[in-house]
């Protein structure tokens, strides 16, 4: 019977990440999947949900701060818009690809059925349980520092940000029609805590079009923004 690859030591992610974290057991807890059965993951407390939750708002704060001070002119919808990008799953899946912090997730055998989307989702929420077990061990400036360093690269990509889809929907809409885009809740997914919606946008005499999105706002804008390329009212940046 094969032996299970050993995960690397925490003094190789400290390594990776430029960091002693403080709290050598609050940082295996961040690293932790709910799946790992019978051990520290035996309750919630004890795998990186709650740590999640803390790091994204830590995350949100961080990123709004370092945008208001690089771009004094925006409106707060362009603001918005520029976080949105750089605090979304897609953003946050890639600096753990980039630190490579899947090499230290512990997780149980559960997990390893998990493909996709879901497997990006699970990378995003160790980041931000990372950036909590920072922040409630070596403080605000270290957690800063440390979003500084691996998102600075995209705090200048996120200028090519386009307008709220929605109101530019909206006013392509009122070019053609009397009525507004109607969007509908399609499905939620997920835990209470970390949902998923898909949303679809409805117009009269128009194809609809659907979003994904850990809240429905961002599902709308989606969905929106699958309409204004697919009928040429933007161009596919890609």
């Amino acid at each position: 019977m094969a032996k299970l690859k050993a995960k690397p030591a925490l003094d190789e992610l400290e390594r990776r990440i430029g960091l002693i974290v403080s709290d050598r057991a609050r940082l295996e807890r961040a690293l932790t999947h709910s799946s790992l059965r019978g051990g520290q993951a035996a309750h919630a407390g004890s795998s990186y949900e709650r740590l999640e939750f803390l790091g994204d708002r830590v995350l949100g704060l961080v990123i709004a701060e370092k945008l208001f001070e690089m771009f004094p002119n925006a409106s707060e919808g362009e603001m918005s818009l520029r976080l949105n990008t750089l605090v979304s799953a897609e953003a946050c899946a890639e600096i753990a690809d980039d630190i490579g912090l899947g090499e230290f997730i512990r997780h149980g055998g559960d997990v390893k059925k998990v493909k996709g989307e879901q497997t990006r989702n699970i990378r995003a929420d160790v980041v931000e349980s990372l950036i909590a077990a920072i922040y409630l061990g070596n403080g605000l400036d270290a957690a800063r520092d440390f979003i500084h360093r691996f998102w600075g690269g995209k705090l200048g990509g996120a200028a090519t940000v386009r307008r709220d889809p929605k109101t530019a929907l909206q006013e392509w809409v009122h070019t053609r029609t009397t009525t507004v885009p109607r969007y509908e809740t399609v499905t939620r997914t997920g835990p209470d805590h970390d949902p998923v919606f898909t949303v679809r946008a409805v117009i009269e005499n128009v194809e609809p079009a659907e979003g994904t999105g850990r809240s429905k706002r961002l599902a709308e804008q989606e969905a929106a923004a699958a309409i204004l390329l697919r009928e040429g009212i933007w161009k596919d940046e890609n």
